[in-house]
């Protein structure tokens, strides 16, 4: 099975959220015959969950204004999180119905291949069923958050290769009091690249998905998004 990928490198929170919708309608209508992998990453951007609220931010939204970060509210699971530059995010855009798993299969494997990734650097890394995404002992290496609209997944997981997680220290992670956010580069000697990651990354996903990822141009997808006269 052919799986298309596009890789989007730094793009906007809300530029890649449309997107996806797009996506999922494009999937849904036919219009796009395959399913999507968007690889990508995000400037500065706080998220919160369907579970999550403003109580698990610990700075008020004025101070997030003069920051210059947004905030936003959004359909996936999960609680709040942070995304920002050196983190490696996935958006599995997959019409579930017609593939051989379900929503609870596809965070397990989201969770299998960061695992095997971050195992690329000699990072072990292990899961925690009441918080899902992937742990170095209590400390949080990757998140996962998913939507599914109309039978097709969006939103997806997130990992940190290298961010400046002091963003972190202003929200309670995964509305979660205590827990703290960790990287690949505070468990290693060198600072690994995204794109080293991305690269890595890919390779497992093809493997636990039992796929070929094709890369596809952003016009040829944006083609698919596009109604029919």
């Amino acid at each position: 099975m052919v799986y298309y990928f596009l890789d989007l490198s730094l793009i906007p929170y809300e530029t890649a959220w449309q997107l996806q919708v797009q996506l999922v309608a494009a999937r849904q209508n036919g219009r796009l015959k395959k399913n999507v992998v968007l690889f990508l990453e995000h400037p500065p951007v706080f998220t919160i969950g369907r579970r999550g609220g403003s109580e698990h931010l610990n700075v008020s939204k004025n101070f997030l204004e003069k920051s210059g970060i947004h905030l936003h509210q959004v359909e996936r699971g999960g609680d709040i999180t942070y995304h920002g530059p050196g983190q490696l995010v996935v958006y599995p855009i997959i019409k579930l119905h017609r593939s051989s798993f379900g929503v609870v299969d596809l965070v397990d494997m989201l969770e299998e291949v960061m695992i095997r990734t971050v195992a690329d650097w000699g990072i072990k890394a292990s899961r925690n069923p009441l918080n899902r995404g992937i742990w170095t002992g209590n400390d949080k290496l990757g998140s996962i958050g998913i939507a599914v609209r109309r039978g097709i997944s969006f939103h997806g997981l997130a990992l940190n290769v290298n961010p400046d997680l002091t963003h972190f220290s202003w929200i309670n992670p995964c509305g979660l009091a205590g827990v703290k956010m960790t990287s690949m580069t505070a468990h290693i000697d060198t600072t690994p690249k995204v794109t080293e990651v991305k690269a890595a990354m890919k390779r497992h996903w093809e493997k636990i998905f039992r796929v070929t990822l094709k890369e596809i141009s952003f016009e040829s997808l944006a083609h698919c998004t596009q109604k029919a006269p």
